[in-house]
């Protein structure tokens, strides 16, 4: 089997899939590895930002992505207790793509792997990639195949972390091992049939010791995901015993949230919870770290702000842009080219996620407190603008990849659908 390549990209989410699908169409040689079989479920929000919707048509899955997503999202909701309260989300300028929608992971990372395919990316699935090893110019993946346990090493000038902060590599995680904490963030998901949830509504969940989300997504499925602490679900599980860690976040969620109970109460759950974590909040990209990295692998936001599929489609933009600034492929070895690449796309990240990662920490914190989650609902009350200008400031209306670097990165077939000039701002 063929080895050597361009670049290796770890990790087929949408921040992996996307940085192979553009630097395949640009005539490099890329491996695209993935640990899970497609389609797989994950712990996911699901919400995707209208400012993410035009990069979706230009890498070629914008018609797939249409036919098969949620409602559009037109109103965002404050739960907390018996309340609820209701206002406006913004729209985007962009002519073609105003608002957001949801799709399941399931459906849009298998709509990404196979574009990257059709590209011309080269899939290892399923591969577990054991360690990555090397220097800029030089990269060693050591990998596995699961099925059949047979091991290779890739090389290649350029190595791509796009795996997420829950999935690290194998020997990254012997390394880690955090020890466990009562503020622990654990998050889960669940799939929910014949839920009565307001068709555009999106709203946000919030509760002592957590914070989640409601959204319907594709097929008609009301999606839940939360984040709770490891201490309020341990009291949870202690109250109930008989009950598993997911049944147990079910019945806190129904128990203390009016707009859960109501959404439902005649629906069936669709599988079983999903679960994962602890949550690491933060930024990773690291100034003597020349090893690329996207999506989770570069930063976290928590997740209140439904920001994570737009920073990990952005990333992947943001450094492919730098990657074919120039076009020269005979420069991939070069160490100081590769620095000064990593010199501008971190620059490029910070300027557009750092002030993400600072809003959503605060809207966490004030979420699963009592005390700020009541003074917020009565500000939302009295102000409900609040919430639509919190969306404003969480980037829900802008991209951070320009409408020219969409065009150029971008084939001549797909580019009309990022043609607005006044769309977004410059990266």
């Amino acid at each position: 089997m063929r080895t050597d390549f361009d670049a290796i990209v770890v990790g087929a989410g949408p921040a992996g899939s996307s940085a192979a699908i553009l630097l395949a169409r640009a005539g490099w040689s890329v491996v695209l590895v993935e640990k899970q079989r497609f389609p797989r479920r994950k712990v996911c929000g699901e919400c995707l930002a209208a400012s993410n919707l035009p990069l979706l048509a230009a890498l070629g899955v914008g018609p797939a992505f249409a036919a098969s997503a949620g409602p559009e999202l037109r109103r965002v909701a404050l739960m907390s207790g018996e309340r609820t309260i209701v206002a406006d989300l913004p729209a985007t300028p962009h002519p073609e793509y105003p608002w957001g929608r949801a799709l399941g992971r399931e459906t849009l990372d298998t709509l990404l792997l196979e574009r990257a395919r059709a590209a011309g990316a080269y899939v290892l699935q399923p591969w577990s990639a054991l360690a990555i090893e090397g220097v800029a110019g030089d990269w060693r993946c050591a990998v596995k195949a699961l099925e059949t346990r047979a091991a290779v090493s890739l090389r290649a000038p350029v190595a791509i972390a796009a795996y997420g902060s829950w999935e690290a590599l194998p020997l990254d995680r012997q390394r880690r091992r955090p020890a466990r904490r009562a503020s622990d963030l654990l998050a889960f998901k669940a799939n929910f049939r014949d839920a009565s949830l307001d068709e555009g509504l999106l709203p946000v969940l919030s509760f002592a010791g957590g914070y989640g989300g409601m959204v319907v997504a594709d097929g008609g499925l009301t999606t839940i995901a939360c984040c709770i602490r490891r201490d309020r679900l341990e009291a949870c599980r202690q109250a109930s015993s008989a009950l598993r860690a997911g049944d147990a976040v079910e019945a806190l969620l129904r128990r203390d949230c009016r707009g859960v109970r109501r959404a439902l109460q005649a629906a069936s759950r669709a599988g079983p919870w999903l679960a994962a974590g602890p949550l690491d909040p933060g930024v990773r990209l690291r100034a003597d770290d020349r090893l690329f990295r996207i999506g989770n692998a570069a930063g976290e936001a928590h997740p209140i702000i439904g920001e994570g599929m737009s920073m990990a489609l952005q990333s992947a933009w943001l450094l492919c842009a730098q990657l074919l600034a120039d076009q020269r492929r005979d420069q991939l070895s070069g160490k100081a080219w590769q620095d000064d690449v990593a010199r501008r796309y971190a620059a490029a990240w910070r300027s557009q996620f750092e002030r993400r990662l600072r809003l959503a920490a605060v809207f966490a914190h004030l979420a699963m407190r009592p005390a700020s989650a009541a003074l917020l609902m009565e500000l939302a009350r009295n102000w409900p603008g609040l919430l639509t200008l919190g969306a404003h400031w969480g980037d829900k209306t802008r991209c951070a990849v320009n409408a020219g670097t969409i065009a150029a990165l971008a084939p001549t077939a797909v580019t009309a659908a990022a043609s607005s000039a006044d769309y977004a701002e410059s990266a």
